[in-house]
């Protein structure tokens, strides 16, 4: 039946002919844009996908300017720790060079003056957009990463750079927990104040043999060894007393003229005093009279005809001990008082009771308190760090203390103070540039350790992104060489499709015969 309301051939050709210029519509689109899903409506689940990765794409390349940013600042800090250890390189060469008794030491002590404003100078300089590493103790966070769980769940990671400081900035003593119990202070030398670290002198600390024979003792030797050094007394042949072995041994020590060593007998007692400042002293004995009895300070240490060995005199210098047990937090201040005069060091971050140790002695030395020097070291059987204080003047009150809640102390405390003009302050000089030497290497080595680790995460950072943006190419991009195929294609299929409509329209024109 041919009918001219209603054209079904035409109709299948209309139909055919619009879906195949939706297709040439997509595919022109895909040719344009360059993409197979640029919208929603093209794959909902895979645009998606490709913008949760977008969004990461474009948080990455904040985070490697961060990284850019906080690389530069640990530059130039670790440039300028570098620096600074340089400069207190050069400065121990002058304070070397000051050892000498025939230099001119006024001089030396310009340079090293000078020295030490050039390494304020640059720590003060050594700042990027307002970011200084090399002052205060707080930890600077850099972004470093987002990290995306199964759930979506986005959360930044930081990288933590420390700061090293290396001013000479004298802190903050806090008023805190009370952390005396963690530091002793005890005498070194005897007199008439007692221990506990009440007062401390130049009196020296003794050591006492007193030599008994129930016989004359005839043709023996006694030998004495103190400091390493050894004197022999040999008896008469027709005997002699104990009294005259003493005197002839004190006699013996004395003309040795061994280093702060001296002695003086009395009925038969040697007693031999040691002024060394931090030096313990150790005495053996040991003779061929089988007869002498030999008891030293009044115990009976020794034994008959034997002497003894290993005996030792404590040096004259008082002591700060640090427990070995505490933990040093960030703020403990520790204070030493002597002569009524407080000299406080307040720890840093992750400081330990040495580094306590060292800087009380640079604030002390720092003083220029007369007659005053000092040493660090470690108990070899307690482990325990030692603060030595050595008075060689008149007598002073020592005490020490701490408290908690201090701000600390600056990393070159006494940088400033460094003096060579005087035989005590070329020695003490020389011990504390080499404490402020190695902390401005660790500053140095920690910041090249955060350096590299910012870099070899920006280059993650970048590799990382790359491989995100080829991972959206993939799930959104369009196959070029596949869509320019399908687009020749679709248009043969189009002019086709008109040609179909065309002659399924010219279909009613031959009802018009039926009726000529």
């Amino acid at each position: 039946m041919s009918s001219i309301l209603t054209n079904n051939s035409a109709m299948v050709a209309l139909q055919t002919l619009k879906s195949i210029n939706n297709d040439l519509s997509k595919t022109q689109a895909m040719i344009s844009t360059g993409k197979e899903v640029g919208s929603a409506k093209d794959n909902s689940a895979v645009w998606a996908i490709s913008k949760v990765m977008e969004s990461d794409v474009k948080g990455f390349k904040a985070i490697s300017e961060s990284l850019s940013l906080g690389e530069s600042s640990v530059a130039v800090a670790r440039n300028a720790s570098e620096t600074v250890t340089d400069l207190l390189t050069d400065m121990k060469e002058k304070i070397v060079a000051a050892q000498g008794e025939n230099v001119d030491r006024t001089k030396l002590q310009d340079d090293i003056n000078a020295l030490s404003d050039q390494i304020a100078s640059v720590v003060g300089a050594a700042q990027f957009n307002g970011l200084n590493l090399l002052q205060g103790t707080a930890d600077v966070n850099i972004l470093s990463s987002l990290d995306r769980n199964g759930s979506g769940e986005v959360a930044a990671s930081n990288i933590t750079v420390a700061r090293q400081d290396l001013t000479a900035d004298a802190g903050v003593y806090g008023t805190g927990a009370d952390l005396s119990p963690n530091v002793t202070a005890a005498d070194g030398a005897n007199n008439a104040a007692g221990a506990g670290g009440s007062e401390f002198s130049n009196v020296g600390n003794t050591l006492t043999i007193a030599l008994a024979s129930p016989t004359a003792a005839s043709s023996n030797t006694y030998n004495l060894q103190v400091a390493g050094t050894t004197v022999t007394y040999t008896s008469d042949a027709t005997g002699n007393s104990a009294t005259t072995v003493a005197a002839g041994i004190t006699a013996a020590l004395n003309a040795a003229g061994i280093e702060d060593i001296t002695a003086s007998e009395a009925t038969g007692t040697i007693t031999i005093t040691s002024t060394s400042a931090f030096d313990d002293v150790e005495v053996n004995f040991t003779t061929t009279d089988t007869a002498v009895t030999a008891n030293v300070n009044g115990a009976g240490a020794g034994t008959a005809g034997a002497g003894f060995t290993g005996q030792t005199i404590d040096a004259r210098a008082s002591t700060i001990t640090f427990n070995a047990s505490a933990n040093i937090a960030e703020g403990d201040g520790y204070r030493v008082n002597i002569g009524g005069v407080a000299y406080d060091y307040i720890a840093g971050k992750n400081e330990t009771s040495e580094d306590v140790a060292r800087g009380l002695k640079s604030v002390i030395d720092g003083a220029g308190i007369e007659n005053i020097s000092t040493r660090v070291v470690q108990d070899s059987t307690t482990n325990e760090w030692v603060l030595q204080i050595d008075n060689d003047g008149a007598d002073l009150a020592l005490t020490a203390e701490g408290a908690a809640g201090g701000e600390a102390t600056g990393g070159l405390v006494g940088l400033d103070k460094l003096d060579v003009t005087t035989n005590e302050g070329v020695e003490a000089a020389l011990a504390n540039i080499e404490t402020m030497i190695d902390r401005s290497i660790d500053a140095a080595a920690a910041f090249g350790s955060s350096q590299g680790r910012i870099e070899t995460q920006s280059d993650f950072i970048s590799k990382l992104t790359d491989s995100l943006k080829s991972g959206i190419g993939a799930l959104v991009d369009a196959d070029m060489e596949e869509t320019s195929a399908r687009l020749q294609a679709l248009q043969v299929q189009q002019q086709l499709g008109v040609q179909s409509l065309s002659i399924a329209n010219q279909a009613p024109q031959t009802i018009l015969s039926l009726f000529r």
